[in-house]
């Protein structure tokens, strides 16, 4: 299992544009074969400040089946225009 991490900005004042966007496309995410759970957390200190956890089989399942499928374009387009910059995206294993 691999965890991806995802920390977004979103241009102060759009949260909640941000948050529908989400809502609206979070099954293209979560419908992807191998992509085994999702979970968006919000900044309490820092309410323009996301944190997306993806849980898949491995690394290959999200670079393969999601950023290199049309699913990844139809996620971008639709959460994209929020962004005050790009994700900073990583991966982790467990220890």
């Amino acid at each position: 299992m691999v965890l991806e991490v995802a920390d977004i900005q979103v241009t102060p004042g759009a949260e909640e544009e941000f948050l529908a966007a989400y809502r609206g496309i979070r099954d293209v995410l979560v419908t992807t074969p191998g992509c085994n759970s999702v979970r968006m957390t919000r900044g309490i200190e820092s309410p323009a400040r996301f944190t997306l956890l993806v849980e898949w089989d491995s690394v290959e399942a999200h670079e393969d089946n999601f950023r290199a499928s049309e699913r990844f374009e139809r996620w971008r387009a639709a959460i994209g225009p929020f962004f005050a910059a790009p994700p900073n995206v990583e991966h982790f294993t467990d220890i």
